[in-house]
């Protein structure tokens, strides 16, 4: 029987290092780009792809996640007392009817693979997606989830979204090594988490889109400590190879990773210069400040 993904779980729970002293009290993944939060765009990418439940894996601090997506009677009402009806429209869309959220607490901050364990009682024996809300995918034809979600529905087996990055940067990814093929997926022979690049099998790296046979929770609850004293979600997957087949998917679009401050600030600018009311007078606002290189 063909299994479709109706949920997926997101792991929320970090703290944000990288971005603090803003994330001291402030989830990363509710940073703005532009005026959306970064969960937001994640959220959005999954619902497009056909997801129902959304299950948010958080800690103490991320109380508001769940404010985001829950209704704020008082706002609505001050929005449509004032006609701002648009405004009015954006904040009751965030979460469509028919899409359910769960929230669950991660007790520990005991890596990837603890999180998505975190979610096995809700996903039960189903497939499921997974998504880190940092990297932000950018795609105008087909969003990244949705393209996995079709190359799920064909082949019914485990996938992990993939891009090449420089063989010097292998040390921050999984990373993984396939049967060469012409599509643009191939079956995963190897996958290691952040081998310094002269080991590394390839410069193929799992970017934050899986999606996953539930059969992965049974192998986490067996996954001892790995790479930086965390249980890795990599490390289950290596073993989930043994027994299934599971895909590495070269997406389309662009990926900015927002968990750096690079990555988000390029984020940004980026979505900015599309955003319908904003695109014009930013382009000439960067237009004059930013200077000519110097020859």
């Amino acid at each position: 029987m063909v299994q479709k993904i109706r949920t997926a779980v997101f792991p929320v729970a970090g703290l944000g290092t990288r971005f603090l002293p803003a994330t001291k009290a402030n989830p990363k993944e509710m940073l703005p780009v532009v005026d959306k939060p970064l969960i937001q765009y994640a959220a959005e990418e999954a619902i497009a792809a056909g997801i129902t439940e959304l299950v948010f894996v958080t800690s103490s601090s991320k109380r508001a996640i769940e404010d985001h997506f829950d209704r704020n009677f008082e706002l609505e009402s001050t929005l449509q007392a004032r006609g701002k009806d648009d405004l009015l429209m954006e904040v009751r869309n965030i979460l469509p009817k028919g899409v359910s959220c769960v929230y669950i607490r991660q007790p520990e901050a005991l890596g990837l693979g603890h999180a998505v364990l975190c979610a096995k009682n809700v996903v039960g024996n189903h497939p499921f997606a997974v998504i880190l809300a940092d990297d932000l995918i950018d795609d105008n034809q087909e969003g990244c989830l949705s393209q996995m979600t079709a190359l799920y529905d064909e082949h019914q087996c485990s996938l992990l979204g993939v891009e090449r990055i420089d063989p010097n940067d292998t040390e921050k990814y999984g990373v993984v090594k396939t049967i060469a093929g012409d599509a643009p997926f191939g079956k995963v022979e190897e996958i290691v988490e952040k081998p310094s690049p002269d080991v590394a099998p390839s410069n193929l790296a799992v970017v934050g889109r899986y999606i996953l046979s539930p059969r992965i929770f049974e192998i986490l609850e067996n996954t001892g400590k790995g790479a930086g004293g965390e249980i890795q979600l990599t490390d289950a997957i290596a073993e989930l190879l043994t027994e299934e087949d599971v895909l590495a998917y070269e997406f389309e679009g662009k990926r900015y990773d927002c968990g750096s401050k690079l990555g988000y600030l390029t984020a940004t600018v980026e979505y900015a210069l599309k955003h319908p009311s904003l695109k014009d007078s930013f382009l000439e606002y960067l237009s004059t400040y930013c200077l000519p290189a110097k020859r």
